[in-house]
């Protein structure tokens, strides 16, 4: 069956980084889709299969929207599709949705596109009846996506960013720390995504406030159900897959050291792919 892209917008574009947003029919997807859950799409037929958030699914449930950052051969390859054209393929929906209980005041962290990973976590907790504050980093004005829509989400919200052309110059973690410092508020939960430095600071942050911390994890995909192993992880001393047990995490279990160091392994030879077709 045809997967096409319904809609196409540009989130962000300045050099060196560009955001897409897509829209895609997928109807199957959309009517069982819930907030933390991700697709596996294939842009190609020999392509590779990579794991994306969805960010959103449309009022009739009939599509899904995704959105992605253009650093990759496929996100690139991905990012030159426009509307109208097809993808391959595309499965989901995958991992286990987020646990969407009341627990009253409720921190979601965003940096980088994992802005839009936040967005409907953020939504499910609001429309919980949780109170939520919203901190959003980037690295600079022109990176920062979906303001608008997670601020609506928001009963607080903060943004960042590295250069301090808009909001507060610095990191989400300056603000997270600060927040819980002041102790005015007790808060149930952190909920964290974005870069794996960003994350385990995050943890870093929290650890000592002893607040729950749960962040979805980036790890490297090949088949996404468990079988072929690509995306293990160290949680509490035990081995974890990213796909099936996850994407979600506790924080302060993961082991930080080894992801990092697992999502360096086709670095190089990625961008090499890139450079040979012109991405």
């Amino acid at each position: 069956m045809s997967i096409k892209i319904l809609e196409k917008k540009i989130l962000a574009d300045v050099p060196g980084s560009r955001i897409v947003q897509i829209k895609l029919a997928a109807q199957n997807i959309a009517v069982r889709a819930k907030a933390g859950q991700f697709i596996v799409l294939m842009a190609g037929e020999e392509g590779e299969r990579i794991p994306l958030t969805i960010a959103e699914i449309d009022a009739n449930k009939t599509a899904i929207t995704i959105i992605f950052q253009e650093a990759g051969f496929t996100t690139r390859l991905l990012g030159k599709l426009n509307v109208g054209d097809s993808l391959y393929a595309l499965a989901g929906p995958l991992g286990h949705p987020t646990e969407i209980h009341k627990s009253a005041n409720v921190i979601i962290v965003g940096g980088g596109v994992g802005m839009a990973e936040i967005y409907p976590v953020t939504r499910a907790f609001k429309a919980a009846g949780n109170r939520v504050t919203t901190i959003l980093g980037a690295r600079t004005k022109e990176l920062l996506i979906l303001e608008q829509e997670l601020k609506k989400a928001s009963d607080n919200f903060y943004i960042t960013t590295d250069d301090g052309s808009y909001g507060k110059k610095g990191f989400v973690t300056d603000i997270l720390k600060d927040l819980l410092a002041r102790k005015s508020e007790p808060y149930s939960l952190v909920y964290a995504v974005g870069p794996i430095p960003m994350m385990r600071k995050v943890a870093e942050t929290t650890k000592p406030f002893n607040i729950k911390t749960l962040v979805s994890l980036n790890a490297l995909m090949v088949d996404a159900t468990g079988m072929c192993g690509c995306c293990r992880v160290s949680v509490g001393g035990k081995t974890k897959f990213s796909c099936v047990d996850g994407p979600e995490f506790d924080a302060h279990e993961v082991d930080w050291d080894e992801l990092t160091k697992r999502n360096k392994i086709y670095y190089d030879k990625e961008q090499h792919i890139c450079r040979l077709n012109n991405l």
